[in-house]
């Protein structure tokens, strides 16, 4: 049966046009070896030398032109050894330039997490990278952003959405290889990823003081939010991208740090790409340690974004990198120590977190009133004059804010701009101006407050101006936020 290319296949004709070329290329039949190589004879795909137009009204499209891409890009390379190394972008090498032995390491998170879990889950996952680097070439495959809870403006398409839209692909590539989802189709060959992991718990728990690290298949606890097709195939959310395939699909029960997976993804397979799905039930290896916070200040958010913030900041706070003793260094790797205590914008930085903290967390969130009579004691406190908040709040709560708070300012920007930077750029930018406000003070167990600590700390803030939350209205004293010092 043939299927409608419109439907089902969005393949970019470059590769089909990589195809040919290496059909031509390998004296008209043969294709290079590598693991599980097949052997393949234009005459058997087709009939006459044509076009890429030509060839694909000739085959299938659900089969035809996915399988042959993959069998010749990701097995037909036979690769000059052109090894990568942080540093230099995975992205940056020619299509199917990538070493014979090359793996890839995909991963993805539960559906209802937000955007700052989802980041810390990428420290996790660059941990388990490096030990896997100890032993063969490996590259991180950055999951495409999209479809995620708190991203609820209407009308603005926000899936495949890739990394640099947020975040500086350089700066990351000098911790670990990486690349991006659409990187790795064409490097790779194709919309296929051959062994995808979903992790899971333990259906028996776990009994206190008997913690264990390990990792074991196991049957599925949930049910697989995967399903197979007609070839055998496994159909799933893969980031919006509805060609994608997974070639198998099995639950791993895993209880410890990310790096337990090294020993599987090593040893148990010879799969070249693997996804770990659920990938948030693994652990820090080494939680604020050097290898922590090197690539947590690798995570350079994207310049187009720090520009807007940075603009904003002298436009509506009367602040500036040079008069708040806050200048940034483009490449993380050559801070080699805390920069000078920075001094900070003369306005207080604040993140109210409302919506589902509302009822999930109601003790220690507090109620707009009480946040307000904070907000204003500070100011009292440090002689500010103007408040810039971020926050999720709704129509109603924002206008009882204006009322409560008439010094508060935000950033909101216009349709054109939320179509432009997406919920997840707003929230980075944000971030970014309160991390330069001379006190901040956020929201407790927020994750959105957390990314913040942590900027402000690379930064070089005073520990006493950063780690704040706002107390619930029952609390009188509220445990604050743990300061963890970076490392160097």
């Amino acid at each position: 049966m043939t299927i409608p290319p419109q439907q089902h296949l969005r393949l970019n004709r470059r590769l089909v046009a990589i195809a040919i070329e290496r059909l031509s290329s390998s004296s008209g039949s043969r294709v290079c070896p590598g693991p599980n190589h097949v052997v393949i004879t234009s005459a058997q795909v087709l009939h006459t030398p044509s076009s890429p137009e030509s060839i694909m009204s000739r085959l299938d499209m659900a089969a035809g032109i996915s399988v042959l891409l993959f069998i010749l890009l990701s097995r037909g390379q036979c690769s000059q050894g052109s090894e990568f190394s942080p540093g230099h972008s995975a992205g940056s090498l020619p299509v199917g330039a990538a070493a014979a032995d090359r793996r890839y390491l995909l991963y993805d998170v539960n559906p209802p997490e937000g955007f700052n879990l989802r980041r810390d889950v990428y420290i996790r996952m660059a941990s388990l990278l490096k030990t896997l680097r100890k032993s063969s070439d490996w590259v991180l495959v950055l999951p495409p952003w999209g479809r995620l809870y708190h991203w609820q403006s209407p009308d603005i398409h926000q899936i495949r959405i890739p990394w640099s839209e947020f975040f500086d692909i350089d700066s990351l590539s000098k911790n670990i290889p990486v690349i991006e989802y659409e990187e790795f189709l064409a490097e790779s060959g194709g919309p296929f990823i051959e062994q995808v992991y979903v992790l899971q718990g333990y259906a028996e728990g776990w009994k206190e003081g008997t913690w264990e690290e390990k990792v074991d298949q196991r049957p599925c606890i949930d049910q697989l939010m995967y399903s197979e097709d007609k070839h055998g195939y496994y159909r799933g959310w893969f980031w919006g991208y509805e060609e994608t395939r997974g070639l198998n699909v099995s639950c791993l029960s895993v209880q410890g740090s990310a790096s337990i997976m090294a020993p599987i993804l090593l040893k148990n397979t010879t799969a070249r790409s693997i996804m770990l799905d659920r990938a948030e039930n693994l652990l820090h290896d080494h939680y604020a340690g050097r290898d922590y916070w090197n690539t947590r200040r690798s995570m350079v958010f994207a310049k187009h974004l720090r520009i807007v913030g940075d603009e904003f900041r002298a436009n509506f706070l009367k602040s500036s990198d040079e008069a708040d003793k806050t200048i940034f260094n483009e490449d993380w790797t050559k801070v080699k120590q805390k920069p000078r205590e920075p001094l900070g914008g003369h306005y207080l930085g604040v993140h109210l977190r409302r919506k589902d903290f509302i009822w999930g967390h109601r003790e220690d969130v507090p109620s707009l009133q009480r946040a307000a009579e904070e907000i204003h004691s500070l100011l009292k406190k440090l002689k500010l004059k103007k408040v810039f908040i971020a926050t999720d709040a709704d129509r109603q709560d924002l206008e009882q804010l204006r009322k409560l708070i008439p010094e508060m300012v935000r950033f909101e920007p216009t349709w054109e701009e939320l179509e432009m930077y997406k919920d997840g750029g707003v929230a980075i930018i944000d971030q970014w101006i309160c991390a330069h406000a001379r006190y901040f003070i956020g929201t407790s167990v927020s994750t959105f407050s957390f990314r913040i600590h942590e900027e402000r700390e690379i930064l070089g803030f005073d520990p006493k101006t950063t780690y704040n939350r706002f107390c619930g209205d029952k609390e009188k004293d509220c445990e604050q936020p743990t300061h963890w010092k970076i490392v160097y």
